[in-house]
């Protein structure tokens, strides 16, 4: 059958996901509630505790299917974001199933989708497996990771179908500039993706959810995986205009979002004491991270809007070397060598708990020193 597989699908490499504590566990017998995770973009403080009891009631009717729209969660989606329902679309895997859609409505083969690395590498993986031509833009090392906004205005052309901006970009926390991404929305009539994953760590300024009413090129990516501390429920969603969401919903697997993770979303959106107090405390943890990380002279940490630091490695190992001695500690961060467009070593590391937080920087005297 290897054979019949297509070619681009060959080309693809195994997803490799973070590590789990459970993993480290096992391999280093370290005690699982004294290891550290601060590798995948989570919020260490989970969901709001109201949950749980909304599950148990709804578990009597997982025999039905899910309402492919529900009313209650749109109604609660259009509040938070002071938007109208008809302006946005959900789905069941996290931003992923949106960028999905987003090809599946969008891509022909041949279609040119313009990406500035280092950043999301879902978008290059759903714009190659559905026929689309990559091609890349940058972000700007000596300055941050700033986007090259010329870059990208000089690679629009009349192919170009899609433009991905991530901002606050994954993995280098920083912010796209409002007046660079007005400039490449105006320049083009292709569809300009702003994805704001992690925009509730970020200043009320730097939010664009509402450029999705202003320019009928605009769509924003927003999830219920990071704040809201429900990345295991899979919920993502996105705002445009009516005409692409009703394009989109033409091909979106309809019932993706599952019951569970409908009153899951539903309850993190009624919770908003909880809301607040892990966007505050998100923003402390990445202040301590910060601070605590600009003590070490062989370690550089890049400014960051998100729930993550970038830190490039300069003690002389590798991301990959760093990341193990940090492994037999029992601590978990992110080794960036999958990410293209990185030139150097670097490791992510993702917000915790304050204690979390001062054992991780304690830890690293020990392998930096």
């Amino acid at each position: 059958m290897k054979n019949k597989v297509r070619n681009i699908v060959k080309e693809f490499k195994p997803y490799v996901p973070g590590k789990s504590k459970e993993e480290i566990c096992r391999k280093y017998g370290i005690n699982l509630e004294n290891i550290i995770k601060l590798g995948s973009n989570e919020n260490p403080w989970g969901p709001s505790p109201k949950i749980k009891e909304k599950i148990i009631s709804e578990v009597e009717n997982l025999h039905q299917y899910p309402e492919p729209i529900n009313p209650t969660l749109m109604n609660r989606l259009s509040e938070f974001l002071d938007i109208p329902e008809n302006n946005i679309i959900v789905g069941g895997d996290g931003a992923d199933e949106i960028i999905d859609t987003i090809m599946r409505t969008f891509i022909e083969p041949g279609d040119e989708v313009i990406i500035p690395i280092p950043t999301f590498t879902q978008y290059r993986i759903s714009t190659k497996i559905h026929g689309g031509k990559v091609v890349y833009g940058r972000y700007i090392k000596e300055n941050n990771y700033d986007l090259d906004v010329n870059d990208i205005l000089n690679k629009i052309n009349d192919k170009t179908k899609v433009i991905f901006l991530c901002t606050p970009n994954n993995p280098t926390g920083n912010i796209i500039k409002k007046e660079d991404i007005k400039n490449i929305v105006e320049s083009t009539d292709a569809l300009v993706v702003i994805d704001h994953a992690y925009i509730e760590y970020s200043k009320k300024e730097y939010d664009l959810t509402r450029w999705a009413l202003d320019y009928d090129n605009v769509l924003v990516l927003r999830t219920f995986s990071k704040i809201f501390g429900l990345a295991g429920q899979r919920i993502g969603y996105g705002v445009c205009n009516e005409e692409i969401i009703n394009y989109m919903m033409r091909v979106k697997p309809i019932f993706s979002l599952t019951r569970l993770s409908q009153v899951c979303a539903i309850t993190a959106l009624e919770d908003k004491d909880f809301f607040e107090y892990c966007r505050a405390n998100g923003i402390k943890s990445r202040e301590i991270l910060y601070n605590g990380l600009e003590k070490f002279k062989l370690l550089k940490v890049y400014p960051s809007e998100a729930n993550y630091l970038l830190v490039e490695i300069k003690n002389g190992l590798t991301s990959t070397q760093f990341t193990e001695e940090l492994l037999k500690r029992g601590v978990i961060v992110r080794d960036c060598k999958s990410f293209e467009g990185l030139d150097g070593e670097f490791i992510r590391v993702s917000i915790g708990k304050f204690e979390e937080c001062n054992r991780f920087l304690d830890i690293l005297k020990d392998i930096c020193d």
